[in-house]
């Protein structure tokens, strides 16, 4: 057993509350013994949050480690969850029983669907928070947790053991040591450390080391990871300034209203906590010539920027923005931070020139120009490690047991939240329209570059990090979403092997199988599987999601049994546009396509037997999207099997491609091959730079091993018959 001494400490920030004791393992003796978990979280943010209930659930004895217990669930940043490409996130996180769809559902103050224009595939479900409330909540429903212990403290080094034989990795993670010396022993630990890895504010060409504002930040397990040999980046990201709701004037501002009815994040909620007349709106406004100026004239008071203009690709700050794409308005929506809450926060304004020309610019926008700005904008820059060097299950390369989740990965980060973009349709539209003008700039720095926003990234990394430590305690095989499977399976997968050197942002168009991986059936893709190869789901969720598959598959072979003649159905439906002119009977399943047929409409026309599925709102409406995509779905359904045959193919772990000669590939190839280690032939094929002709070799390669292991299991069983037969002869002899 070591430590990684002399590397530095992750000073504590000072504590408002007191320090809560660890749970120590009593014996008969007076003496305490060190403290022993399954599973160490570190870091209390989004992705910590999550990855410790998900552990917890898992059945794993779980530590949190936080520098304040009170910060926990604390919205750093823009108070919004969900959007186009998030709201899906955010519902697989829900179906594997993850905490904040659920707390966004108590907690919001706006829910809006988004893209409603296109089909339901592409919906993005968003919600304006209460930050006030969702910290509470959150940190209710963490601290009431079964097998959850939370510390308020912070670590300096890791406890590194020898590692164990049958698995890859130079060393295995046994614990960590805390910045009073003291030392927690884990099986696994899970770091989820966000912008605290050496964190640096900066204020025009002011710069302070700190994690977030008012928080210390982790500069020794900087140094720890560095010397283990992890490669390390420099990412960035930025927040727009606060300003006080009554300097702002409304009535001039063109205004959004929510949806009605809202619709809840988690599948076990059938409506939002509050009403939608009762939920706060957004206004709109823009940005003008003077705003352009303010920004061009001050650039050399701005030491964030100059990085940032070769940084973020898609939606970037107020400064990139007006360096790219000069002489244009851009949107500005003003949020509510709350119920109760006297704070705007102005979405689009992501900034971090001087404190006293950010309250210049503000007073430039229209409906702003009496504006106080009461928490000036900064920006954050930290370190994060290449994700080309942990596993599909999150597990590092290097160190056996060692996790990572979150921003550390190079997701993006929630300290952004979403800037310019995120929170509404219309300023969606204008990122949209921004894209193919941004890819055509050039390419990041590898050393620092610009982040943008979405928590969503970190909480779903989160899930996925707890419930591997924690199958990892007991020795069962990884709990890994694939490309077909989920959102999370092309995040995950774009990560691990194609890696990031700009903050990784999930859109839509990322993902190749969209029509089947929609929001609405995330229930059915992940809840089953969390139950039964995970143990993360609970029961009632199980039973839900299996009434629902069930429901859905009995309604659409009822809508397939029933068919009339178009005349009939024309009879039965006036405003449904067929035409009658078809010879062959149409079934219910095809009326239940066109736009202006729902389930009710139908169950008026054929009442028996089809009245019961318009009981369960839900179960109606997914009803209607399966019949929009039933055509197309049968072809994508043949596209994945061809995907999951590739996925099939295993690598073997312990392969070194620096040096193996039974395959044929390019010393460039190796090399890449070598820093990613893919496990399947299907993510080896999606790294950069291995060739087509590489792959092939590769698969010739698994294809002979696969033969040459089956041969031999085939002789050793073989041989173990010859040897029962003998045994059998001789005992009769």
């Amino acid at each position: 057993m070591f430590y990684l001494r002399g590397c530095g400490r992750w000073v504590a920030a000072s504590f408002t509350k007191q320090q809560f004791p660890l749970v120590r393992l009593s014996s008969d003796s007076a003496a305490p013994r060190t403290p022993h978990f399954d599973v160490i979280v570190i870091g209390g943010g989004h992705a910590g949050t999550e990855a410790a209930t998900a552990a917890a659930r898992c059945g794993s004895r779980t530590l949190l480690l936080t520098h304040r217990v009170d910060t926990i669930g604390q919205m750093s940043c823009n108070p919004s969850f969900g959007g186009i490409g998030k709201g899906h996130l955010m519902r697989e996180v829900d179906a594997l029983d993850g905490l904040c769809s659920r707390i966004c559902d108590q907690s919001g103050v706006h829910y809006k669907v988004l893209n409603r224009r296109k089909g339901p595939a592409v919906w993005g479900l968003r919600a304006q928070i209460d930050r006030k409330l969702y910290k509470q909540n959150m940190q209710k429903e963490i601290l009431n947790t079964p097998l959850l212990t939370v510390q308020e403290g912070a670590v300096e080094d890791l406890i590194l053991t020898e590692p164990e034989p049958e698995h890859t990795g130079k060393c295995r993670v046994s614990g960590v040591v805390l910045v009073d010396g003291s030392t927690v022993y884990a099986e696994s630990v899970i770091l989820t450390t966000g912008t605290f890895l050496r964190g640096m504010i900066v204020i025009g060409l002011e710069m302070h080391p700190a994690g977030r504002l008012g928080d210390q930040p982790s500069i020794g397990l900087a140094q720890t990871l560095e010397k283990l040999g992890f490669v390390v980046g420099r990412l960035k990201t930025g927040t727009p300034p606060r300003i006080a709701k009554d300097s702002i004037n409304f009535s001039i501002l063109n205004k959004q209203t929510p949806d009605n009815p809202s619709v809840p994040f988690s599948f076990t909620n059938e409506t939002v906590w509050i009403k939608p007349e009762d939920q706060l709106p957004c206004y709109l406004t823009h940005t003008n010539p003077k705003v352009d100026e303010i920004v061009l004239k001050n650039l050399h008071l701005n030491s964030h920027v100059k990085e940032t203009t070769r940084g973020p690709r898609y939606c970037p700050s107020i400064e990139s923005k007006v360096l790219r794409f000069p002489n244009r308005l851009h949107q500005v929506w003003l949020e509510p931070e709350g119920m109760d809450s006297d704070l705007i926060y102005p979405q689009g304004l992501s900034m971090t020139l001087p404190a006293e020309l950010q309250e210049k610019m503000i007073t430039c926008i229209r409906g702003l120009e009496k504006a106080k700005v009461i928490q000036p904008g900064y920006g954050v820059q930290y370190d994060y490690l290449d994700p080309r060097q942990i596993t599909p299950s999150l597990e590092t390369h290097l160190v056996q047991r060692l996790f990572f989740a979150g921003q550390i990965n190079g997701t993006t980060g929630y300290e952004e939240a979403a800037a310019q973009t995120e929170s509404c349709p219309v300023a969606r539209l204008e990122c949209s329209d921004m894209i193919s003008q941004v890819q055509a700039i050039l390419l990041p720095q590898p050393s620092l570059v610009a982040g943008t926003a979405g928590m969503h990234h970190n909480t779903q990394l989160g899930v996925i990090a707890g419930i591997n430590a924690s199958l990892r305690v007991s020795r069962k095989p990884p709990f890994v979403v694939s490309r077909t499977e989920g959102y999370i399976g092309v995040l995950i997968d774009d990560l691990t092997t194609l890696g990031t050197s700009e903050p990784y942002r999930m859109f839509t168009s990322r993902v190749e199988f969209r029509l089947s991986l929609r929001p609405d059936n995330a229930d059915i893709r992940l809840t089953l599987r969390g139950y039964k190869d995970a143990g993360c789901v609970s029961q009632q969720r199980y039973e839900r999601a299996c009434w629902m598959k069930s429901s859905l598959e009995e309604g659409i072979s009822v809508l397939k049994s029933i068919e009339f003649s178009s005349s009939k159905w024309k009879n039965l439906i006036p405003e449904v546009s067929i035409s009658t002119s078809r010879s062959l009977p149409v079934r219910a399943l095809d009326v239940l396509k066109y736009e202006e047929v729902d389930m009710d409409s139908l169950a008026k026309a054929v009442p028996e037997p089809l009245k019961k599925y318009t009981k369960c709102r839900e179960l109606a409406e997914r009803l209607k999207i399966e019949a929009t995509y039933e055509s197309v779905l049968f072809h994508q359904l043949q596209e994945i099997k061809g995907v999951q045959q590739d996925e099939a193919l295993q690598l073997p772990k312990d392969i070194d491609y620096l040096t193996i000669r039974d395959v044929s590939l390019s010393h460039e190839v190796r090399e890449k091959l070598h820093f990613s280690r893919p496990q399947t032939i299907g993510a080896a094929s999606r790294i950069p730079g291995v060739t087509p002709a590489a792959i092939i070799n590769l698969l010739r390669f698994v294809k002979t091993t696969q033969q040459r292991q089956a041969a031999m299991n085939e002789s050793l069983k073989t041989d173990q018959c010859l040897r029962d037969a003998d045994r059998l002869q001789e005992r009769q002899l």
